[in-house]
């Protein structure tokens, strides 16, 4: 997400490369071209002239210390702007109150039935909720289906009623089955509706006058751009919803809509969705957001996902393996497994400063891993445990069992072996240490 921006931001920034000062002629060049570039990324145009007015008035006038460059200075005042458009700080959920009801609004095919399964998987794991989901689409026929699907996959309940055609009864249904089995939270999924259709909108009003809910969760399409935008502040003028979710942000979005929508409705952007999965759904950080648009990465995100997936204990035990050099394949793959749950290989890439730049037209497939795991399931479990025992005649019928060929087979057992020797150097703190005293100084300051 974001790369186009990215690059045009770049190209932006370079007006003022080499400049020994921030002068009122070269700040409005690069204004005009960041304007223009938010412009391509399908942002509102109020927003974007209203967005660079300010840079530009903060940025000129601005002293720039012997330390740091014209355009590095420039790039501060953007993200703390870029910050600041997008919400300023983190506005999290309210679910104090017992049960906490929450409905879902939105346009046909905003993803608001997989954003409610989701949502349900967040609260349940994250905050250690008991949530219920309502199916109260009660217009699309695979709704009610696909909402117990997502469910199953999540081990929450659901709440149906395929005989009720009135979504206002099956909501009000789902809240008193809550408070009967002791659900903490509420969540109501209710059909799609475009803004002009006044019935469906009425339908809706309703819904949230009957159930009083504590949030009003707005979903949106964040590849529809503009419109996108448009569509919030018609929903927010008849429901006046608590948040924004914009879902997609994995597929290939300009990212108009996560830097308008805040500044047109004046409502926080809660949560996005980054891909298919049930755990494909992260808090809306403005700042780190605005990191990653300006190529800064997003290390914070990409250390908290670690944290999700990798246990305390586990991580303990395998150290101990990886100072007695008993680091195997069992853990090898076992490691592979705890990365792909973080997410989508490429976004991940993404959070490390400068690497989402390089990688930019690199196509990094999810898939990568399948080789490599069928190689390790192809040993013996002996083998797995006792990696120095795969002789040649063992690699062949490895190689043989996987699908893959010899060459393949023996690359891996090699980067392997290398990998298994630095992780046990530096699994010793004084054999470390060593190490990087002997590495050439690096330039720095020269």
């Amino acid at each position: 997400m974001f790369e186009n921006l990215q690059d045009k931001l770049d190209r932006a920034f370079k007006v003022l490369k080499g400049q020994g000062s921030i002068s009122e002629v070269n700040v409005a060049e690069t204004m005009k071209e960041i304007r223009k570039a938010l412009l391509d990324a399908d942002v509102n145009y109020k927003t974007a002239k209203a967005f660079t007015d300010t840079v530009k008035e903060k940025a000129i006038g601005q002293n720039v210390l012997t330390t740091i460059s014209p355009g590095q200075l420039l790039t501060k005042i953007m993200n703390d702007e870029l910050t600041e458009l997008m919400g300023g700080s983190v506005d999290e959920l309210k679910i104090s109150v017992n049960p906490t009801i929450i409905l879902i609004a939105g346009l046909n095919g905003a993803g608001k039935t997989t954003f409610s399964g989701k949502l349900a998987n967040f609260l349940k794991t994250q905050k250690g909720k008991k949530p219920l989901l309502v199916a109260g689409d009660v217009y699309r026929p695979a709704a009610i289906d696909q909402l117990e699907v997502l469910a199953g996959q999540i081990s929450v309940p659901v709440y149906t009623n395929r005989e009720s055609k009135d979504p206002i009864a099956i909501a009000m249904e789902g809240i008193a089955e809550a408070k009967r089995n002791g659900q903490n939270v509420v969540i109501i999924d209710t059909a799609g509706r475009l803004a002009l259709d006044n019935e469906m909108m009425d339908e809706i009003a309703n819904v949230k006058a009957s159930t009083n809910p504590h949030e009003i969760l707005f979903v949106v399409d964040s590849m529809t751009g503009q419109d996108a935008v448009n569509t919030a502040k018609a929903f927010n003028d008849r429901l006046d919803f608590t948040g924004v979710v914009l879902t997609k942000l994995d597929g290939d979005t300009r990212g108009g809509a996560a830097l308008s929508i805040k500044s047109v409705v004046n409502k926080p952007i809660k949560f996005i969705g980054t891909g298919e999965k049930m755990d494909a759904l992260d808090v809306f950080y403005p700042d780190r957001m605005a990191s990653r648009i300006l190529g800064m990465g997003d290390v914070v995100s990409l250390v908290e996902r670690a944290q999700q997936q990798f246990d305390e204990k586990e991580a303990a035990e395998l150290q101990k393996k990886i100072r007695k050099n008993k680091f195997d394949f069992n853990d090898f793959i076992g490691q592979i497994q705890q990365i792909k749950k973080m997410g989508n290989m490429k976004d991940l890439m993404g959070m490390i400063p400068g690497v989402g730049k390089a990688l930019k037209d690199v196509e990094i497939d999810d898939n990568a891993f399948t080789p490599i795991e069928a190689i390790i399931r192809s040993m013996t479990p002996y083998e797995r445990e006792n990696p120095d025992s795969i002789n040649q005649s063992r690699r062949t019928r490895i190689a043989g069992g996987s699908g893959t060929n010899i060459t393949e087979v023996n690359k891996l057992i090699k980067q392997f072996e290398d990998m298994r020797k630095v992780m046990k150097q530096f699994s010793n703190p004084a054999a470390a240490a060593k190490m990087m005293k002997g590495m050439p100084k690096m330039p720095f300051g020269k």
